[in-house]
């Protein structure tokens, strides 16, 4: 009841006012019907308004909009933003890029001091460097460029587009105007080095230099060699200037890398001592030091990956030799990895890669061996790099994990490396191991050398040592060329090797497949015909038979039915018995190969020996007799013996 009296009391003061949708109706509403809500309904049923009827609902009139309170809607708040804009005419695409084009303009303008004149040095390249101009008209447009330039060279040469230009003018101007540019960047010299751009202009400098221009270059690089090889921009010029110095200049640039005092004091540096030893011993310096400041000059370096350039071979090379066992296994270990493979192709690198082969551990040894995956070719057709894959061959024991990487590469590429000169020297390595007749003794020794330090010397070697010279301090290459020594490192027997590699792994079949498809020109290459004289012989220790015994007998069929051709007078080709590569090889097969021998004289010398009694198959009837197989000479006496008689044919005394 209370409740009913303030709903109608509310209704009294504002009987015009009040909507009965409004809150206190809904209020009083769900009260009423809460209290008249039995307990044991299961619907939610509304309760009628008080006097039992509900309340009817009303209509909203136009009256209760104007009593609500007023508020403005999004359309009119935004209409004050809405404001007419001034008609802008819409530009095209390519009046946007023009404009886009003169704003970029200016910015370079602003940010580039001499952009003005890179644009007219870049137009006038664009003439001087084409192919077909005239002489007098590339040296009228290289003079007006160096006469624009004149002043500016240092600071417009760190620049990709001037830069340029001043390496066509290099190349294309005088030598008046060469010395110009020469006496203006050489105050700026070690600043231009470093630079991506100016480099560039520095090695061409140093390539069109006179000797006097080259040595003050060298000069100037006095005190920043160490602090340039750590650069990686900057050790291109010092490579550059190495590369391109006498060996008093190499040894120079090289003192600085070794001491301090060498470093601070250039007169102390001598052209005569090539040798660190030498140096240290002549001017007394303190090996543990020297060791301390190389290992501080060369370990960033080698941190940085900088291990292309020949300059920093030299000096690994020099440091392994003075340095002591921790030192030296320390290097060895830092470089027998995948990176090795970009210091073989100079002497001193190669040096370097026989050093991590032979001291290295055998999973060393494996990183090195995967890190040439796909690179077997290039590098054993390089003159260094063949001889470290010579060392591979000679001193690892993982014969399955070489022939996957390495044998598999030479098996693709074999016709090739049989004619070449560095390519077949891994070949000739598994068939005749260190032979002076394919190796020269410079490279039997790198193949021979050790790190003093790391020479392993039990009593059972220490005889051997001490007569192969590996215990004598301070010698950097070590002359053994016996192939026990040579194996240091490797467990395995090395004829064992040879077979699995050569044998087992198929490519013995392979090469002398070859070899008969290629016999005539191989045996008229100079680097051809050793490779077939060793697979014809069957290889060192024979290790070619007897397994492949049918095989070997195929290819001196071969050779005989070559040899077999007649002689064509007026004909330009030579026949085999007097071409000077060919005759001297089948002469010397028939000297060691008695089956060789006999094979021929069956195929293409009976009855036709006085033919070739004269001239350079003298020498191939000749060796018929001259031959210690007893075999042969019953066999060719009766035809060959008369011609010796009659003085047809001479035998070597």
């Amino acid at each position: 009841m209370l409740l009913s009296f303030r709903v109608q009391d509310e209704s009294a003061k504002a009987p015009q006012t009040i909507n009965p949708c409004k809150t206190p109706i809904r209020r009083t509403q769900h009260l009423t019907t809460m209290a008249a809500k039995p307990d044991d309904s299961k619907k939610r049923k509304h309760a009628p308004a008080a006097g039992g009827k509900s309340a009817p609902k009303k209509l909203k009139s136009s009256t209760d909009k104007v009593l609500k309170k007023p508020h403005k809607s999004t359309k009119q708040l935004g209409d004050k933003k809405q404001q007419p804009k001034p008609h802008v005419p819409v530009e095209s695409k390519r009046e946007r890029r023009i404009q886009a084009k003169e704003l970029a303009e200016a910015r370079k303008k602003k940010r580039k001091k001499h952009y003005t004149l890179e644009q007219e040095l870049a137009s006038l390249w664009e003439k001087m460097r084409t192919r077909n101009i005239v002489k007098e008209e590339r040296s009228r447009l290289v003079s007006d460029a160096l006469k624009k330039m004149k002043g500016k060279i240092p600071e417009i040469a760190s620049s990709h587009v001037s830069s340029r230009v001043l390496q066509t003018c290099v190349k294309h101007c005088t030598q008046e105007e060469r010395n110009a540019v020469f006496v203006e960047i050489l105050p700026h010299f070690i600043t231009l080095a470093t630079n991506t751009y100016a480099v560039h202009l520095v090695t061409k400098m140093l390539d069109n230099a006179s000797k006097e221009q080259q040595a003050q270059f060298i000069s100037t690089l006095h005190g920043h060699v160490a602090t340039l090889l750590r650069h990686m921009v900057g050790s291109l010029v010092v490579e550059h200037a190495f590369q391109l110095g006498n060996g008093a200049q190499k040894q120079t640039l090289l003192m600085e890398l070794y001491s301090p005092e060498l470093q601070l004091f250039k007169d102390l540096i001598s052209a005569k001592e090539a040798r660190l030893v030498d140096v240290i011993s002549n001017l007394q310096l303190q090996k543990g030091s020297v060791v301390r400041h190389m290992t501080s000059v060369l370990q960033p370096i080698m941190e940085k990956g900088i291990l292309d350039h020949s300059i920093i071979h030299r000096a690994l090379v020099e440091y392994l030799t003075i340095a002591d066992q921790t030192s030296a296994a320390e290097i060895i270990q830092q470089l027998s990895s995948p990176d090795l493979v970009r210091m073989i192709h100079t002497k001193d690198g190669s040096k370097i890669g026989i050093f991590c082969i032979k001291h290295g551990s055998a999973k060393e040894r494996k990183k090195i061996i995967k890190g040439m995956k796909d690179k077997v070719g290039k590098v054993a057709r390089d003159k260094c790099g063949a001889l470290v894959l010579v060392s591979i061959l000679s001193i690892v024991d993982d014969t399955k994990l070489l022939s996957k990487v390495i044998i598999r590469e030479l098996e693709g590429i074999l016709k090739e490396l049989l004619l070449d000169q560095n390519g077949r020297r891994p070949l000739l390595q598994l068939l005749h191991p260190n032979s002076s007749r394919h190796f020269s003794p410079d490279e039997l020794a790198a193949l021979g050398s050790s790190v003093p330090s790391l020479v392993t010397k039990s009593p059972s070697e220490v005889n051997e040592t001490e007569t192969s010279g590996l215990g004598e301090a301070g010698k950097e290459d070590v002359d053994v060329t016996n192939s026990s020594h040579m194996n240091e490192g490797g467990k395995k027997d090395p004829l064992t090797r040879r077979q699995e590699l050569l044998v087992h792994s198929g490519l013995a079949e392979k090469l002398i497949d070859a070899c008969c498809e290629m016999a005539e020109e191989l045996l008229r290459s100079n680097f051809g015909k050793d490779v077939i004289y060793e697979v014809a012989m069957g290889g060192a220790d024979s290790i070619l038979g007897p397994t492949l015994d049918g095989k070997l007998e195929t290819l001196h069929g071969v050779i005989a039915s070559l040899a077999a051709h007649p002689k064509l007078e007026g004909s330009d080709e030579q026949h085999l018995f007097e071409h000077f590569h060919s005759s001297r090889t089948i002469r010397k097969l028939i000297l060691d190969s008695p089956s060789f021998a006999c094979t021929l004289y069956e195929k293409a010398l009976k009855g036709k020996c006085s033919i070739w009694a004269q001239g350079h198959s003298a020498k191939v009837i000749s060796a018929l007799l001259e031959t210690s197989s007893s075999m042969v000479h019953k066999l060719v006496k009766k035809e060959v013996q008369p011609l010796v008689d009659d003085g047809i044919l001479k035998l070597a005394k």
